[in-house]
């Protein structure tokens, strides 16, 4: 049901030596919605997803995740359960083409056995068929139907954010966690971005927690902001109540 929680953060705390990265900080994705997560370089907002989708074990707290607490499980079954996420470094098989890093993200989901796919019929076959049309339909969706057959370390850096962001949604995630999707893109190329979040929200339901420096795309496209400040939260609410608060204006956003 829209606006129900998707995913709820609590309490999380996560420390590095003497260095608290997150204190405490709670939040939540609802369903269906889009969440914006600002602030400064080194708030925590990275270290956040990284909580979430299992790389880091914080000191405290709970992410709880279809009555499932994401910090208990093996990393591995994060995705499984249905989140996927991108990273703020292009991390994609460099020497394999677009359709191949595609289909290799689709490993969680095979449910055929060695036996199967060693001889290639039944079950095997019938999968495959059924994985390849998902994987179109995701090429078409983000419109790189011209790059399927091209080798991701030659192309432009936008085109490779475009098949990270494929890559992720090929394991058909409920949850998608962007980690700076934006980042050294033009602005056409934030434009496509931008468009493709939004059909991705909207034409598969998918609950969207972004993190993004370009304040006029987190504005735009978001319904909810989360901001964080030297690993706290402090504040949360609607873009325009976000943009009017004197907390973030003093913090990150700036005076006009």
């Amino acid at each position: 049901m829209p606006g129900e929680t998707h995913l709820k953060v609590e309490n999380l705390t996560l420390g590095f030596g003497n260095l608290i990265a997150l204190q405490n900080v709670s939040l939540e994705l609802r369903k269906g919605e889009i969440l914006g997560v600002i602030g400064p370089n080194g708030a925590g907002k990275t270290c956040l997803l990284n909580c979430a989708s299992g790389f880091y074990k914080p000191q405290k707290g709970r992410i709880f995740f279809k009555g499932k607490d994401l910090l208990k499980i093996p990393t591995y079954t994060i995705s499984q359960l249905g989140v996927s996420r991108t990273f703020q470094n292009v991390e994609l098989y460099t020497g394999l083409s677009s359709l191949d890093n595609l289909l290799a993200a689709r490993h969680n989901l095979i449910q055929y056995g060695l036996l199967s796919s060693l001889f290639h019929f039944g079950r095997s076959v019938r999968e495959e068929v059924k994985h390849r049309r998902a994987i179109e339909d995701i090429i078409k969706l983000l419109e790189i139907e011209d790059i399927r057959d091209h080798i991701v370390g030659s192309l432009p850096y936008g085109l490779r954010k475009r098949v990270e962001l494929g890559r992720a949604l090929v394991q058909e995630p409920e949850i998608l966690l962007l980690d700076e999707p934006m980042a050294g893109m033009n602005v056409e190329e934030k434009e496509d971005m931008a468009r493709f979040i939004l059909d991705i929200n909207e034409l598969k339901g998918t609950s969207v927690m972004l993190i993004e420096h370009d304040m006029g795309v987190v504005m735009d496209i978001t319904q909810r902001i989360v901001v964080l400040d030297f690993g706290n939260k402090i504040a949360e609410g609607t873009p325009q109540n976000i943009r009017e608060n004197p907390a973030v204006i003093n913090a990150y956003l700036g005076k006009a």
